[in-house]
């Protein structure tokens, strides 16, 4: 088990140790946690430095993408310098940069569902970044087939979407929140993103990351929170488990 090890690395986290519900049982605790990130764009270049700052253990990132000049509006971790160089790659690059005192592992490819699976299982909390519905299923059926907490996150437009999923007993899941939306799959692409609200939606994730990694705050289980950067608005709304989904047939069995 890490502990603080030194005066130099107590005081990297300071603010956050001071803080009665962290102190340094809470810190420790995320200094021996591992975060799967998936899709290093908007969203994890948003959410990750955060969990590296905050002394996150272990961070993995995966992205097969190459980073192009239409990234650089609100993917922050990125500079000209780095066109056409592998997303996860560079991002683990700034982010050991930022604290060379955890471990930060790149896999520079689009992962499939046996490779997730693989993943899911070697890590405390997964983070969705990514933007495209057959990700963000695979990426929820291997955290519920693993019980593995997801926090999940979405934007486009002017519009973020954020939850986050215990996978610990019968449900919601993603699957169940992905229903209310159809087929329909826009991209940014295709529809457009007002930067900031990439960098609001993914701080999010992180903020939910570092609770349950952290064991503290009072974390919002499957609630769905919609964030409108238009009107600057946030609503909540409580997600059902749908009858037949994955998340029922892993459900964990509760005792009479």
């Amino acid at each position: 088990m890490k502990t603080l090890e030194s005066l130099q690395q107590t005081r990297r986290y300071s603010r956050q140790i001071m803080l009665p519900a962290i102190d340094l049982a809470g810190q420790e605790r995320l200094l021996n946690s591992r975060v799967l990130l998936v899709g290093m764009g908007g969203l994890g270049c948003a959410a990750a430095p955060y969990l590296a700052s905050a002394g996150v253990g272990e961070l993995t990132l995966v992205d097969g993408d190459t980073i192009d000049l239409s990234n650089l509006q609100r993917q922050i971790l990125f500079t000209e310098a780095d066109l056409g160089q592998h997303k996860a790659s560079i991002a683990a690059k700034r982010l050991q940069a930022l604290n060379p005192d955890i471990a930060i592992k790149a896999i520079p490819n689009f992962a499939d569902l046996a490779q997730l699976q693989e993943l899911v299982q070697q890590h405390d909390v997964v983070l969705d970044c990514t933007d495209n519905l057959a990700t963000r299923l695979a990426i929820n059926d291997a955290c519920v087939q693993a019980k593995v907490p997801l926090v999940s996150g979405a934007a486009i437009r002017f519009e973020g979407q954020l939850c986050a999923f215990s996978n610990k007993q019968a449900g919601p899941c993603y699957r169940c929140v992905s229903q209310l939306f159809g087929e329909q799959q826009l991209s940014c692409l295709e529809a457009g993103i007002f930067a900031p609200v990439v960098g609001v939606v993914g701080a999010a994730q992180a903020c939910l990351a570092l609770q349950i990694l952290g064991e503290f705050g009072a974390i919002p289980w499957h609630q769905l929170q919609l964030f409108d950067g238009f009107r600057f608005e946030w609503q909540r709304v409580a997600i059902a488990a749908h009858a037949g989904c994955c998340c029922q047939q892993h459900a964990t069995p509760t005792k009479d």
